[in-house]
């Protein structure tokens, strides 16, 4: 199948091709014929499927079917994504798709400056790609007209009920047009996820080109299993023995990031962290440079690395396993991307025996193991609950799991004046 047999015009086929692709992915197979036929969807797709491009081509075919006019635009196409990073890739290819279509994008999302969203806003825009929390500052402040929407986009929808979204979603919903078409994108179907399709969606047509939580073949899994106080020394033999030149690595916490790459840039490697407490020029350099070859490593959280796109990256590394089993099939989804294989390397030490479990039960395999020469652990450590950075307080098991922090909106402080009621689709 070719992307000239799935109904899409000229111009957004000449912008297709020359981005070099020629054939659809499973995911834009189904979800682009659908979305044209303006039907809901409930797509369930893990990362590096080509899930952005299967809504925003069907998305840009729509609104180049309608009638144009030399009046102001008017937004008639919302999503919603969990982080800044995600939001950019998003408008991004609305940009790079429909760059020989007239319509206007932009992208809103907390910790830039506010002022400058505004002025684009009101000159009007018929696409806005938004993190929740910012789309509230500007409803608050009446910079942002939502009556004409049309098509709602949750990308990521899964990370965002994570996060605790829950409620501003609902606010935003509160205020839509009722009649409009809902496109609901998730790596996973929790029974939270079921829940909001429940009320969301009408009649929904549900595609899933990955059974929920499985990691994608193209990505070889590997444990070397190391004491906790050799694991950042290990790290660096690893990084260097094998000349690694382009490596994501995940940490539990934003100080945790911040402390191993300053160690690896001591110990002569080049190095960026990407966090929430980073300001967002300070992220797309770090990303950017990561992208370029001017660091060999990003070290990141898991709500920062959420929208990281890079084809072809080689190596992803858990130094820390995640609390929660499913970010390790997000986390290890950056590498193994786009057809191309990856390698996906864990540092396990014995207090994170028990996240390793849980983890190999949620993806059904076992992960094969290997110790390093000269890295064999201490068997008579003893695990030790893992603790958090701050206040020093035990991490929950996965049933008990807090929702983390907002940490990609800047609110403001004016409380927002939600309806008192829903409409009833929601």
């Amino acid at each position: 199948m070719s992307f000239q047999s799935l109904g899409l015009s000229a111009e957004i086929l000449k912008a297709v091709k020359e981005e070099g692709y020629t054939s659809p992915t499973p995911i834009q197979k189904q979800a682009i014929p659908t979305i044209l036929a303006k039907k809901d969807v409930l797509a369930g797709a893990q990362t590096g499927t080509g899930k952005t491009a299967g809504f925003t081509l069907p998305i840009l075919e729509i609104l180049n079917s309608k009638e144009k006019t030399n009046t102001k635009p008017k937004i008639k196409v919302l999503v919603l994504t969990p982080t800044r990073e995600l939001a950019t890739q998003v408008e991004d290819s609305v940009k790079t798709y429909g760059k020989y279509l007239p319509f206007k994008s932009t992208v809103v999302f907390g910790g830039v400056g506010i002022n400058p969203q505004i002025a684009t806003l009101r000159k009007g825009v018929d696409i806005v790609v938004a993190t929740p929390g910012r789309l509230l500052d500007h409803i608050e402040r009446k910079s942002v007209e939502l009556s004409h929407v049309e098509i709602l986009v949750l990308d990521e929808a899964d990370r965002m009920l994570d996060m605790g979204f829950i409620n501003d979603i609902k606010k935003v919903l509160a205020i839509l047009p009722r009649k409009r078409q809902n496109l609901l994108f998730s790596a996973t179907f929790s029974p939270e996820i079921k829940a909001l399709a429940d009320r969301l969606l009408n009649k929904p047509i549900l595609i899933e080109v990955s059974r929920s939580n499985e990691a994608s073949e193209l990505v070889s899994q590997l444990i070397h299993p190391v004491d906790k106080d050799k694991k950042r020394v290990l790290l660096t033999h690893l990084i260097k023995e094998g000349k690694w030149t382009q490596v994501l690595v995940f940490t539990r916490t934003k100080h945790g990031a911040n402390k191993l790459s300053e160690q690896l840039v001591k110990d002569g490697i080049t190095s960026s962290a990407i966090h929430g407490n980073k300001s967002q020029s300070a992220r797309t350099k770090a990303l950017s440079n990561f992208k370029d070859g001017t660091i060999r490593v990003l070290v990141a959280t898991d709500i920062a690395a959420r929208g990281i796109d890079i084809d072809q990256l080689p190596h992803v590394v858990n130094f820390e396993l995640p609390n929660v089993s499913e970010d390790y099939v997000h986390r290890i989804g950056r590498t193994g991307r786009a057809g191309s294989k990856g390698q996906a390397v864990s540092l396990v030490c014995v207090d994170e025996l028990a996240y390793l479990k849980d983890i190999e039960k949620l993806i059904k395999r076992k992960i094969p193991q290997e110790i390093v020469h000269g890295f064999k652990p201490d068997p008579t450590i003893k695990p030790e609950p893992i603790k958090q950075n701050r206040n020093n307080k035990p991490q929950l098991s996965r049933n008990q799991t807090k929702k983390e922090p907002r940490e990609n909106q800047a609110r403001s402080k004016k409380p927002f004046a939600a309806k008192k009621r829903a409409p009833k689709n929601y």
